[in-house]
């Protein structure tokens, strides 16, 4: 039988305080949607007209599709963008050159201390008055640049912790067998670090998906900005906000759970494990 170190057994005293806590916390909790209902009732906030026009067309086709396939381009961008910058100044950070290593390390902390919305209005002033780009498309350039440069210096600081982490071995093995130091980090160290990192990389997806709600600051069309639209027209704003934010946790948790998925998989295939005993007998009789 195996115990846990970590706290003792509870008692039948100790077991019944705890019902009771538990049990005060969930009235206290009724008692508080309770009132918070009951205020929104009073607002003329359930009314049902409020909550059925959540769910014509206009509003899903004219609205709430445009923002998220705003919101979807503007992440899909920034995630690719911020890998790449990412890999590049991570390994800027992890190269035998000292200069390499200076130049990449005062640019990620640079940018990992600059606030993301900072930056976005930055680039938005700037390349307006520019004229880079299309004024139309100034907002998305801005957004994604932003998230570019602070997620990107983000994703580098986790490949350079998740190249330390790996044990000094797997160096020396690399170095015995006649690699040099920079085929030893790409071939390598760096796919460990990558299949390490995974869960903390997409929690920096999941970052990026929910920032580019900040956009709405300098007027791109996002999901965020498009809820609060139709909402300021239809007089339901509380209820498109509350959907927006369902969609938003919906995208996440797919995005989650695909990257658990993924990340076991890869953790099975490189671990080097065998089948279980009993897949390998089933296995092993059939034929």
């Amino acid at each position: 039988m195996s115990t846990s170190v970590l706290f003792d057994v509870q008692g039948p005293r100790a077991k019944r305080i705890t019902m009771i806590l538990n049990v005060v916390a969930v009235l206290v909790v009724a008692a508080l949607v309770w009132v918070v209902l009951q205020k929104l009732g009073e607002q003329g906030q359930l009314e049902p007209a409020k909550w059925t026009a959540l769910f014509t067309e206009r509003t899903w086709s004219n609205f709430l599709i445009p923002g998220l396939v705003s919101t979807l381009k503007a992440a899909a961008v920034a995630v690719v963008g911020s890998v790449i910058f990412g890999l590049i100044f991570g390994l800027g950070r992890l190269s035998s050159l000292w200069i390499l290593r200076a130049v990449s390390t005062v640019v990620v902390e640079f940018f990992r201390a600059v606030p993301v919305l900072v930056m976005m209005i930055f680039f938005y002033l700037g390349l307006a008055r520019t004229g880079l780009v299309q004024p139309s498309d100034t907002p998305f350039w801005a957004v994604i640049i932003g998230l570019i440069l602070y997620n990107g210096s983000v994703i580098a600081e986790l490949v350079r912790s998740g190249v330390y982490q790996l044990p000094k071995g797997q160096r020396e093995a690399g170095l015995a067998v006649g690699l040099t130091p920079s085929q030893v980090l790409r071939n390598i160290l760096l796919p460990q670090a990558l299949t390490a990192m995974l869960p903390s990389l997409v929690s920096q997806f999941v970052v990026i998906l929910k920032d580019t709600a900040l956009g709405y600051i300098i007027t791109y069309p996002e999901l965020l900005a498009s809820a609060r639209r139709l909402g300021s027209g239809d007089g339901n704003i509380l209820q498109t906000l509350l959907l927006a934010a369902v969609v938003f946790m919906i995208i996440n948790s797919v995005l989650t759970f695909s990257a658990g998925r993924l990340s076991r998989l890869l953790s099975y295939r490189t671990s080097g494990k065998t089948k279980p005993l009993h897949e390998a007998a089933e296995g092993g009789t059939t034929g």
